[in-house]
């Protein structure tokens, strides 16, 4: 069998916030924008990267998803504790600094963890955790 991962997906509550984090800030390029209003789906990746994607999906917006279980999950995204996505750079104090720099809400600046990666984390502006991890060959 040969899989790969191709896209993973992030829930948004506010689609142009979540495009401006994710195409201005940390750079993606648009894949597609589909829907209207509130309700797009919005797929992004990196340049040059067509087999990697991120899937930035209204919050809950399966019919069969109850306004309770939306709010349930408006709730988690609010304390950061629902989505969460982990991207990788080859510079992470460079790429700090841009993303630090756009007003993202910082969750841990760069850091050697006791696991031998260094990593850093953001909130997006729905509240996912993003952890971006630097790709050293010595770290592993």
């Amino acid at each position: 069998m040969d899989l790969t991962l191709h896209t993973s997906s992030l829930p948004h509550d506010d689609p142009d916030a979540a495009l401006a984090f994710y195409r201005d800030v940390l750079g993606f390029e648009v894949r597609s924008d589909v829907g209207h209003g509130r309700t797009r789906w919005i797929t992004v990746g990196p340049a040059g990267r067509p087999d990697t994607a991120l899937l930035l999906a209204p919050v809950a917006a399966d019919p069969s998803v109850t306004e309770s279980e939306r709010g349930t999950v408006l709730e988690m995204m609010a304390k950061g504790t629902y989505g969460w996505v982990m991207l990788a750079t080859g510079d992470l104090d460079a790429t700090f600094e841009k993303v630090q720099a756009a007003d993202a809400e910082v969750v841990q600046e760069p850091v050697l963890q006791p696991y031998g990666v260094r990593d850093c984390a953001f909130r997006d502006p729905a509240g996912n955790l993003v952890r971006i991890r630097e790709l050293r060959r010595d770290l592993g």
